[in-house]
């Protein structure tokens, strides 16, 4: 630990660098997001429910290789690079190549059998092998970057500024590349004119944004220094097995209950994402005004971004998540009552609720560092790949139930997959369907996770000051 004191001193160069890091990883996640059902049900003809589903069965395995990619880390001798940066260094290739095998429009002939297949294969080797690679280093890096809860706080900070610049380019980009005119014919046999999604766009947007993404990582991985160095012994690490970890966070509250609030958090946020590629070119009929709602959810990151950070010093960071994600969830209930015919009343409601959710993704990441510290009280043994990478499995897992849930109340409201080969738009009661699931869900999400926040975590701003005061004394920093 002792190290730490003569490297680089942390500062803007690791921020930014960072940021690059996640900039990466959501070039690649959002895009899959925001369009993988879409592209599936749309272009490929693939049932929403079996896109959902292939989603869903590739999160078990995840459950073994996130926690298989945290123990490597763990076990990982340290580098002069550190113990995490060299995974971004050597994957960020493979990742890139596998998010754009995903999108190949030149197969939509093809069998269905033969297409359901590929979507599983390309989609195992993007999210649960190449993606679970890299993001369990990146993620883990942030508590070897720096001990100072201020700077892990400002790593959030930018992590979700990253993330939330990747999804303002790929947010105003497809809309207007992947989208154009197109003349169908509505339930009472009327001609209109809507926007429908091309199927090699989509492919050459997604070649591109795989380049975009090494780029992100390189930079990523030259800016960032590690400087929390703690050595673990091989005898203690043969100790602390993979069952005893397994144990030690079931009995870990605090791990427990982020992760439960994890899969609701992501569950509500990717439900409002997913639904955003039916929302604004079926409901509403107008595909570029998700580029605008994607504009204006940056204006209310944004802020959120301001605010967070001293908001959560005098506050607390899950204080300050509690209260964020109960105005969304106010929000999303309003709006689901309103039911605007105005695409911009939609869009300016939107973005309330981005405002809310943004001051939690400022420090959520953040959350996870204090649940390590934590967990090496409690345990004895600091293993911030390990326990990063349950809570990435959470994550992962929230994502598949946000898509396997999209899917299934898609198919479960009648939404037709050929509606585009077929010329003709979705029903009234389908329409009527798309907007009660973009609303309602989220709604419901973002109040069970400030309820899970509230009475269940148990870091709040007390404990962590207290937690953090401990180590530094066991470290003798």
């Amino acid at each position: 630990m002792n190290a730490e004191k003569k490297m680089r001193p942390f500062g803007a160069r690791d921020k930014f660098g960072y940021l690059f890091g996640d900039f990466g990883n959501d070039f690649t996640f959002i895009l899959s997001t925001m369009l993988l059902m879409k592209f599936y049900t749309d272009i490929m003809g693939v049932s929403a429910a079996v896109v959902g589903t292939i989603m869903m069965i590739a999160r078990f395995v995840d459950a073994v290789t996130d926690v298989t990619m945290g123990r490597i880390c763990d076990r990982s001798k340290g580098t002069k690079a550190g113990k995490f940066k060299p995974w971004i260094l050597r994957m960020c290739g493979p990742v890139a190549i596998a998010s754009f095998l995903m999108y190949q429009a030149g197969l939509a002939n093809m069998s269905m059998t033969f297409k359901i297949i590929y979507l599983f294969i390309t989609y195992i080797l993007w999210g649960s092998v190449f993606y679970t690679s890299i993001n369990i280093p990146y993620g883990s890096m942030a508590s070897a970057i720096s001990s100072d809860p201020g700077d892990r706080q400002s790593l959030s900070t930018f992590r979700t500024m990253g993330g939330m610049l990747a999804g303002m380019v790929i947010g105003v980009a497809l809309p207007i590349f992947a989208y154009e005119k197109k003349d169908i014919v509505n339930e009472l046999g009327e001609t209109v004119t809507t926007d429908v999604l091309v199927g090699p766009k989509v492919t050459m947007i997604a070649g591109v944004f795989s380049l975009l993404a090494i780029g992100a990582y390189l930079l990523c991985y030259f800016m960032v220094t590690e400087r929390v160095r703690p050595e673990v012994t091989e005898d203690e690490f043969k100790k602390n097995s993979v069952g005893k970890m397994l144990v030690n966070a079931v009995k870990n509250r605090a791990l427990i209950s982020i992760i439960v609030a994890s899969i609701v958090m992501l569950l509500a946020q990717l439900t409002m994402q997913n639904m955003a590629a039916y929302v604004y070119p079926d409901y509403y009929g107008d595909a570029t005004a998700q580029s605008m709602s994607t504009m204006t959810m940056m204006f209310g990151m944004i802020v959120a971004a301001i605010f967070s950070k001293p908001l959560a010093k005098k506050f607390g960071k899950a204080e300050v998540s509690i209260v964020s994600n109960l105005f969304a969830a106010v929000v999303c209930f309003i709006l689901f009552l309103m039911r605007p015919a105005n695409v911009w009343v939609y869009i300016g409601m939107q973005t309330l609720c981005w405002l809310g959710l943004g001051i939690f993704s400022m420090v959520s990441w953040a959350l996870i560092t204090d649940v390590i510290d934590y967990s090496e009280i409690k345990n004895g043994i600091r293993e911030d790949g390990s326990v990063y990478a349950l809570y990435s499995f959470a994550r992962k897992l929230g994502q598949a139930l946000a898509a396997g849930l999209s899917g299934w109340l898609l198919t479960g409201i009648g939404y037709n997959e050929n509606a585009i080969s077929q010329g003709v738009s979705q029903t009234k009661e389908v329409l009527t369907g798309i907007f009660n699931i973009s609303t309602l869900v989220p709604a419901v999400g973002f109040l069970l996770l400030a309820l899970v926040l509230w009475f269940w975590y148990p870091l709040h701003k007390k404990q962590v000051d207290a937690n953090v005061a401990l180590l530094k004394e066991k470290h003798g920093e």
